[in-house]
């Protein structure tokens, strides 16, 4: 069967300075099975030799080009603007996908029109038997806010014995393989390019909620990630994860969660900061500090919502939302020394 014109799916790889990682991956991207689907390269401002490399090697690709690099949230708003599809697969470079992954997804979306996005099952590249740090089987968020996955807790990644293979209601899927459909996409305004990288699609898939749709996990499709793993404890990528951690509980959360919940994120954040100082790293303590008062800044000019992506659904309260842990993770892994999805939530929840 011929594929129309418009493709159903289109695959985008945002890249930066990413060479090695195209080398390695965009191989089996372009060995995937689905008839109907294309594959775009949105290079987000590389200083490398990434389009020589494409130019040379895949020349019949699509690639965009832009000459600065505005993030995550940036890059992926402007190359989706550029593209007609149905569906969008937001993919990073460092991904080794399997023929069919597709499929499974495509499937689910196209049998529920109330679900605006999924995400595969996120195994490790260097340890295929294990559950890879960003995403994992899907991501879920606790009443503070913190955000960890099915198969992983903080650092903590188990090993993938098919525990979570039910395709079930998530609170947020990664932004390494995020399978969306496009009118929802632009529905709720996209992703928050203050953010510039780090969390985004929580807030995508926040707004996403708010505004009735289900966010689900779709394990019969299996990718395999890279990634970073764990943060380096100081700079920017710290800097961004706790300022845009406040900014999205500022933007989603309802004002009786809010006046209580900000509070007490500040006074958890300070004590980890100090934590840091006692570790004698600096770099996290000073990190966090700047974050806080980025966010500050921030929300004394915009006044919580007034700034960014932004939607006219309800702020719901987080217990009505799919993928919430109404409790603390925090307390669970730290001082119940609970490491696995399964017995966090089934353990506190009975």
């Amino acid at each position: 069967m011929k594929a129309s014109k418009k493709p159903r799916v289109a695959v985008v790889i945002l890249n930066y300075n990413g060479k090695k990682h195209l080398e390695t991956f965009l191989p089996s991207v372009l060995n995937t099975l689905y008839v109907n689907a294309k594959v775009v390269i949105a290079d987000n401002g590389s200083t490398d030799d990434s389009i020589s490399f494409l130019t040379a090697n895949y020349p019949t690709i699509t690639c965009l080009q832009r000459e600065t690099n505005e993030g995550f949230a940036g890059g992926y708003n402007w190359a989706l603007s550029l593209i007609d599809a149905e569906y969008y697969v937001l993919l990073n470079s460092d991904v080794e996908v399997t023929p069919n992954w597709l499929e499974p997804m495509v499937s689910l979306l196209d049998n529920n029109k109330n679900i605006a996005a999924c995400q595969p099952k996120i195994l490790s590249y260097t340890d295929k038997k294990s559950f890879e740090y960003a995403g994992a089987a899907g991501g879920w968020i606790d009443s503070l806010g913190y955000p960890f996955s099915k198969g992983r807790i903080f650092d903590v990644c188990e090993k993938d014995n098919g525990q979570y293979d039910r395709c079930e209601p998530i609170f947020w899927a990664t932004g390494a393989s995020l399978f969306i459909r496009s009118s929802c996409y632009y529905e709720v305004g996209g992703l928050d390019e203050s953010f510039f990288a780090h969390q985004e699609e929580i807030d995508l898939c926040w707004r996403l909620q708010r505004t009735g749709y289900s966010i689900m996990s779709c394990p019969s499709s299996v990718v395999f990630h890279v990634g970073g793993g764990t943060l380096p404890r100081g700079g920017r990528k710290v800097f961004l994860n706790f300022r845009n951690n406040l900014l999205m509980l500022g933007k989603n959360l309802p004002v009786a969660e809010l006046i209580w919940k900000i509070p007490t994120r500040f006074c958890l954040d300070a004590i980890s900061a100090w934590k840091g100082v006692l570790q004698g790293d600096f770099s996290f303590f000073y990190a966090i500090v700047k974050a806080h008062m980025s966010v500050m800044t921030i929300w004394t000019k915009q006044i919580f919502n007034r700034g960014g992506k932004r939607i006219m659904a309800p702020k719901k309260p987080m217990k009505a939302l799919n993928g919430v842990f109404n409790d603390s993770i925090i307390w669970c892994y730290f001082v119940k020394k609970q490491t696995k999805f399964s017995e966090i939530i089934f353990s506190n929840t009975m």
